[in-house]
């Protein structure tokens, strides 16, 4: 499938997030989120949830600042964009996470819907659905 400039504007943006998320980078990833922003995620344990707080949280974990960042890579398989307006469109794939656990490499998978709509001139994240 041929993506246009705007599909390719937003599949950027969108890795862009999802690289931020793989690195812990909180600022990149609130700084392209709506400050209610919503969601549906396992960790929600099915209930929707709106807001920058629950998000953060996982980000402030604590690690182990001994050991080296492990390497991850994420992957969106399959994107599919669907314009609603100029103003926003829906963005579907199956997220494959690559990484190391305990020397081995493992891909995990998840499938995932996000929705992003222009707000005052920028693109943000206002919706996502992970299962």
């Amino acid at each position: 499938m041929a993506f246009s400039e705007r599909d390719l504007e937003i599949l950027k943006l969108n890795q862009a997030m999802l690289s931020s998320v793989a690195s812990g980078d909180w600022q990149a990833y609130s700084a392209v989120c709506a400050h209610d922003v919503s969601c549906f995620e396992a960790e929600s344990e099915g209930h929707l949830v709106e807001g920058l707080p629950f998000h953060r949280y996982y980000f402030e974990l604590p690690g182990d600042s001994s050991q080296p960042a492990p390497a991850v890579n994420v992957t969106m398989a399959r994107p599919h964009l669907r314009w609603l307006s100029d103003d926003s469109v829906v963005v579907s794939y199956t997220r494959l996470t690559q990484k190391l656990v305990n020397g081995d490499p493992v891909t995990a998978r998840c499938c995932e819907t996000r929705i992003w709509q222009k707000l005052d001139g920028n693109w943000k994240q206002v919706h996502v659905h992970r299962s």
